[in-house]
């Protein structure tokens, strides 16, 4: 009888044991999943700080600022709402803690400025003479409209870069797998025929077998035999190299000398930089920032060292007392087009409507460049995909069009 109560009484243990058990590991479940979200949140909050804002959102962000204050709401209303509507969770917190930071009593300039990736300096800048001169909204408009010139032009250079890079890539794929697993099969066919094969073909082959790495003894292999995979090492670490060789300032400036002298693309990034110093330029004076701290913003938005040293001549010859003309007159970078035109702004107390006439001039430059490389490149490009694969194919072919005196052996 004993047996059976003890037997009755584990099994009810055991039974009110097991709800709780239930109950225990479904309220852990509720802690681990806010544990992950409060980790996730902290992940992004960390990036946030050193978040670097596309370009085109920081346009559109602009645009919609600027209508929204326009239509005559309260900035801190503003950016609420624009933090709501947001779909990147990054900078949704930096809308945030701008939104927070006003709301605490700084102003809209400053609350940025903690944010130098997301905001660049143009836009702080102009923040900062909006904030002065009261007219906060139509400030903002304009350097929505000079983001969306520089997003509308950059799209437009990618897109046309686009195909030639793509037909590129797969013409290097193409032919790398020719070499490595189509070659050796016809190979192995033409070594029974014992014979002396064509010098293209015989090179085709010597190629593969440079090429192709030895799977046999693979790991001893890495070290006996060259192969593409040694020069795959080698272009990673010839790439690595130049890209610190492109961040010391000697590198950099070899860089984007190069670059506006290169023979195809030269022309199109030279007119690139002039229309992104004209257009910086005249939307930064016409927003009344101060003609020195202009030039320092255009300096750094230029990205070339050229109009860099520009900005740096200009400053010290305006600093003097002199016009910028003059020094764009004695630089060889600058065409004699816009040389001419800043000065006749000049005369006439309008050099940014100037300005923005030339950067209007080299956006339309650049389209019809763009498009003539475009429609110039397509068909080189499909040519020379058909010389070298059709290379290919007739050295391959080259020994089956002579089989009769290969496999005689008679050559």
């Amino acid at each position: 009888m004993s047996d059976y109560v003890m037997a009755f009484l584990s099994s009810a243990s055991s039974g009110s044991a097991q709800p709780l058990r239930q109950t225990a590991s479904s309220s852990s479940r509720p802690n681990v999943k806010a544990a992950q979200a409060l980790a996730k949140q902290k992940a992004l909050e960390r990036k946030a700080q050193n978040y670097k804002l596309p370009l085109g959102e920081l346009a559109l962000f602009t645009q919609q600022l600027a209508s929204l204050l326009v239509a005559g709401l309260p900035l801190v209303q503003v950016l609420e709402a624009l933090q709501d509507q947001t779909e990147d969770q990054c900078f949704r917190i930096v809308i945030r803690d701008v939104r927070l930071d006003i709301s605490s009593g700084n102003s809209f300039s400053a609350a940025v400025k903690k944010f130098p990736r997301s905001f660049p300096s143009l836009f702080i800048s102009m923040v900062e003479a909006g904030e002065a001169s009261g007219a906060l909204a139509e400030i903002l408009g304009k350097v929505a409209s000079y983001f969306e010139s520089s997003v509308k032009l950059t799209k437009k250079v990618k897109s046309a870069m686009t195909y030639p890079i793509a037909v590129i890539c797969l013409a290097i794929a193409l032919v790398n797998v020719l070499l490595i697993f189509v070659i050796p099969v016809f190979a192995a066919m033409f070594a029974d025929f014992g014979a002396k094969l064509p010098g293209p073909t015989q090179m085709l082959i010597d190629l593969s077998n440079f090429l192709r790495p030895d799977f046999s003894s693979f790991p001893i292999s890495l070290i006996t035999k060259i192969s593409i995979l040694h020069l795959g090492v080698l272009a990673y670490g010839a790439y690595k190299l130049l890209q610190k060789f492109v961040a010391t300032p000697k590198g950099r400036r070899t860089k984007d000398q190069f670059l506006v002298r290169a023979p195809i693309f030269g022309n199109l990034i030279h007119k690139i930089a002039l229309s992104r110093f004209c257009r910086t330029y005249a939307t930064l004076i016409r927003s009344g920032v101060p003609i020195l701290r202009t030039l320092e913003i255009v300096s750094s938005a230029s990205g070339k060292v050229q109009i860099e040293d520009a900005c740096l001549e200009i400053s010290r010859h305006v600093s003097q007392g002199g016009q910028v003309s003059e020094v764009l007159a004695a630089n060889a970078f600058f065409p004699p087009m816009m040389k001419h035109m800043v000065k006749a702004g000049e005369s006439t107390g309008n050099v940014d409507g100037m300005m923005n006439k030339i950067a209007d001039f080299y956006d339309t430059e650049c389209e019809a460049t763009v498009a003539a490389l475009t429609s110039l490149i397509e068909p080189l490009l499909i040519v020379f995909l058909g010389v070298v694969v059709g290379g290919i194919v007739m050295a391959m072919f080259l020994p089956i069009f002579q089989l009769g005196a290969v496999a005689g052996g008679l050559q």
